[in-house]
């Protein structure tokens, strides 16, 4: 029997319904895409599901039923089990005697048949149904989640078990837990997959932090994608140490250490990228909880032009960076992309003939050809006292990951005046509202005007998911209200959540910027201490600053992210 790609090429020349060059580009960009050719047929508009079913469904004597008001009887559709479900894209509907009808999009895949027969014990009858509905009515009645997670889970809680394991299953006090049954636990091939799933699940789904938190009845794993958290699964409190230990043992923790935080990191290759977590783990009242911090290096090389700021912002970054010396400041709140950005920077700058060293707390990306120094406030290694030993080591470029205190604040204005270019970031609103910090720090307010080259402040906004972004209309009374520039046509959009997206309406961020080099107009301004309201009147009527709403608003014009979103990253705390 033909198999349905060659069915479906056939029938399609046959009927004359796509011309030989359209079919050739089809086939094509499924390679491309790794996707069936009757969804690209369908992506590409060349012919519509319903069509493409009742050519089927003529040819192979096969009928057709749409799936979307169809109800379905639970114990039926639980007959397939649910991997096999979501491999085959199969949902079964009907049993009368030992014939069970189920609902396929690919009815010539005689493998899956065949495992269907094995599986159910029945006579397999097929219809002809959509990809889409037969994938809803999976996600419907089997429920969402990691592929394959609840399946080892099941797995699990089928195995024997002898009486010492069922005393494991209970909640035991910290001091009461076994090691060396920990380890062994920790072993076992259905917990190192169950984290190696985990781990897997987060990249693919573009997480940029996994946690893993302790509950009283169970252990919670969330992703944060795009910036906000997502639950994925709760697994059972049985495995809650043996997964807690498989963790530790791979970011070469202390397995024996439970009351204190600890750090740890550790590799992965994936999809042919090498891929850092960061972990950290913290002691909670129902065990260690982790976040893992996804790294990819992959980020920082692209330089400063594919980071997605827009054109004067950009100019401006870039400009500042041509200097030899003096102190570049980006500021923002944590998860705005401040590390990235400087990462970024340091990568462009990192060349044979610069000396570079960073100071961070903790190291995020290990970058080659840069000296990295990891703070220990334990050993009294901290910023200050760590760029006070970097200074006599001939630096060309200086990067500290945080100033916090006035000394380093101090040391750090001083080395800038002194032939270093020196990156820093600072918790800051704005990037004006920088220069009042450092000298709220105590450093003298002539020092800060000669050292500073540059103040920026940024954000990450949401993109807009492409695939389900639809227009809507803005008044102009609420756009005059909120200070959207008007004149020019612009369309507004909005997301409605898709499975491309995972439902959020958002996929990917873009950074928003705020930057201003420091003129010596501005120099004077500083040393005569005059108030932020002034300094920030000058930079917007004499300097023409785009602000951070005024960069976020370029983007909604741009079509990259929503009104609603740019609002939200912008209004001050």
């Amino acid at each position: 029997m033909k198999a349905l790609k060659e069915n479906l090429i056939e029938i399609l020349l046959q009927n004359k319904l796509v011309t030989k060059e359209k079919l050739d580009h089809a086939l094509e960009t499924q390679k491309l895409q790794g996707i069936s050719l009757r969804k690209v047929l369908v992506q590409e508009k060349l012919i519509s599901e319903d069509e493409l079913l009742s050519l089927l469904s003529s040819r192979l004597y096969i009928p057709t039923l749409h799936l979307t008001k169809f109800r379905f009887d639970p114990e039926i559709v639980k007959l397939i089990p649910e991997h096999m479900a979501r491999q085959y894209r199969v949902i079964a509907f009907s049993r009368i005697g030992n014939k069970l009808t189920v609902a396929m999009s690919d009815p010539l895949n005689i493998f899956a048949v065949d495992d269907l027969k094995v599986i159910t014990n029945c006579d397999i009858d097929i219809v002809l149904s959509p990809e889409d509905e037969i994938d809803k009515a999976i996600e419907v009645h089997y429920g969402s989640g990691p592929k394959g997670m609840e399946d080892i889970l099941r797995e699990d809680s089928l195995r024997p078990q002898s009486s010492s394991e069922k005393q494991e299953v209970e909640l035991m006090k910290e001091e009461e837990i076994e090691l060396s049954t920990v380890l062994k636990e920790s072993e076992r091939p259905l917990i190192v997959k169950l984290v190696d799933i985990i781990l897997t699940e987060a990249l693919a789904k573009r997480a940029s932090d996994i946690h893993i938190e302790p509950e009283i009845d169970g252990l919670r794993v969330r992703y944060r994608i795009d910036g906000a958290l997502h639950e994925i699964i709760k697994l059972p409190k049985k495995n809650q140490n043996a997964i807690i230990a498989r963790l530790k043992i791979i970011a070469n923790l202390n397995i024996t250490e439970s009351r204190i935080p600890l750090d740890g990191r550790f590799k992965v290759k994936f999809e042919g990228k090498e891929i850092d977590f960061r972990v950290s783990s913290l002691p909670t009242t129902f065990g260690q909880k982790f976040v893992l911090r996804v790294l990819d290096k992959g980020n920082l090389s692209i330089g400063l032009d594919k980071l997605g700021f827009s054109p004067d912002p950009l100019r401006i970054f870039k400009e500042a960076i041509t200097k030899p010396f003096g102190m570049l400041l980006v500021t923002g709140p944590t998860g705005s992309g401040k590390s990235t950005t400087l990462y970024s920077v340091l990568s462009q700058l990192n060349t044979p003939e610069r000396n570079i060293i960073t100071i961070e707390d903790p190291v995020e990306y290990q970058l080659e050809g840069i000296t990295q120094i990891q703070v220990k406030p334990d050993i009294k290694l901290d910023f200050a006292m760590a760029l006070r030993s970097v200074l006599r080591q001939s630096p060309d470029v200086i990067m500290v990951g945080e100033i916090r205190d006035a000394e380093t604040a101090d040391i750090a204005v001083k080395a800038s005046l002194t032939g270093q270019l020196f990156l820093s970031t600072l918790h800051t609103n704005d990037s004006l509202s920088s220069i009042n910090r450092i000298i709220d720090m105590g450093v003298e307010p002539f020092l800060v005007a000669s050292s500073l080259v540059m103040v920026c402040a940024q954000r990450l906004a949401r993109k807009m998911c492409p695939k389900c972004k639809v227009p809507i209309k803005m008044t102009d009374e609420y756009l005059k209200e909120i200070g959207f520039p008007l004149g020019e046509k612009v369309t507004f959009y909005k997301s409605e959540g898709c499975k491309y997206c995972n439902n959020t309406g958002f996929y990917g961020r873009i950074a928003i910027l705020e930057a201003v080099l420091i003129d010596d107009h501005l120099r004077e301004m500083i040393m005569k201490r005059q108030s932020l309201d002034a300094i920030k009147e000058y930079a917007l009527k004499e300097m023409h600053m785009k602000t951070l709403r005024d960069d976020a608003f370029i983007k909604v014009k741009e079509e990259l992210t929503t009104l609603d979103e740019s609002l939200r990253i912008t209004t001050e705390e």
